[in-house]
């Protein structure tokens, strides 16, 4: 059953029928590489915090949540008011470096931040990207980890988004389809039955090597059955129009909706001036709309994946007791 403070939160990061329309800019080394790429200088910290802020007044208002790092996006969002109280909020807990192979990157979290600070600071969801494979030599030590991390979430009583992220074995290769499923079921099974809140799931399938509906909606429909907690797709840095194809599927299959980054923002990692301003005014706001109307139409609330609370006029007498 989930607890009375887990099922408010999770209804503040979800639109009033249930779905999850959340975009993410939590990114941080691999953003900043990007933006100091495209530009003549490189950006300071004071630099890097406004790009966000652009970004979550331009978006916020479109999403039923955002998912945006302590150091640069939350502080300065709730004071400037980008991130204002009715809309929800989750933030990550690790640093991640995407310059390393997924088999080699350590699982670092960010220093004096915390699922408690998370949660006294008005945080709605706790955030952890685990790049997983079940045959790894450190799934064990990644699985201890996790049950870190959910006992801690119980403690506060804020729900655990836990974004596992498949890889292949061998640092050469791509997983190839069939293993990427294998991965993904087993990712799934082990997560809920931990007692992960949300799954926040890459698509089952490489889009570079099959772009078949059928197999698709199969191996959507198999990631569905292995879950047993709501779960949401993220773009992983594939293009829009392929997100959008994605989405429609997943939820389909029974999804709760979306937590997408890059696929709806990343161009005006590239623009400057009047150009990124009028891509964060027009065409990103349209994508984040075009997707909340796919979870509308399509996705399965959240609310029909968990049990509700203990209602009864005294449930707050034994609450967290």
């Amino acid at each position: 059953m989930t607890t009375m403070g887990k099922y408010r939160h999770l209804s503040r990061t979800a639109t009033p029928a249930g779905h999850f329309v959340i975009m993410a800019i939590d990114h941080r080394t691999n953003l900043l590489e990007n933006l100091n790429a495209a530009t003549d200088s490189p950006l300071s910290d004071s630099d890097f915090v406004v790009f966000k802020q652009q970004v979550l007044q331009a978006l916020g208002p479109h999403s039923s949540a955002v998912l945006t790092d302590p150091a640069y996006g939350i502080g300065e969002g709730i004071v400037s008011g980008t991130l204002p109280g009715q809309l929800g909020l989750l933030a990550p807990i690790e640093v991640t470096d995407y310059g390393l192979h997924p088999s080699q990157r350590p699982l670092d979290f960010i220093p004096n931040w915390s699922v408690k600070k998370i949660k006294m600071m008005g945080g709605d969801g706790v955030k952890l990207l685990l790049p997983y494979h079940p045959d790894a030599d450190n799934a064990a030590e990644k699985h201890a980890s996790v049950e870190q991390i959910i006992d801690d979430c119980d403690t506060y009583d804020i729900p655990f988004f836990l974004e596992p992220i498949p890889y292949s074995l061998d640092s050469a290769k791509t997983l190839p389809n069939d293993e990427l499923l294998q991965v993904s079921i087993a990712m799934c099974k082990t997560f809920s039955e931990m007692g992960v809140d949300v799954l926040k799931l890459p698509f089952p399938v490489d889009a570079k090597q099959s772009q078949e509906d059928v197999e698709w909606i199969a191996a959507c429909l198999a990631v569905d059955a292995a879950c047993s907690v709501p779960w949401a797709l993220l773009s992983a840095g594939v293009s829009y129009k392929t997100f959008l194809q994605q989405s429609q599927i997943a939820c389909q299959a029974g999804a709760s909706g979306v937590i997408v980054g890059r696929a709806v923002w990343a161009e005006a990692v590239e623009l400057q001036g009047d150009e990124r301003t009028t891509f964060l005014a027009d065409v990103a706001p349209r994508r984040m709309q075009e997707l909340a109307d796919v979870c509308a139409q399509f996705a399965r609330p959240w609310t029909e994946s968990v049990d509700k609370p203990a209602s009864a006029i005294d449930w707050y007498e034994t609450y967290q007791a």
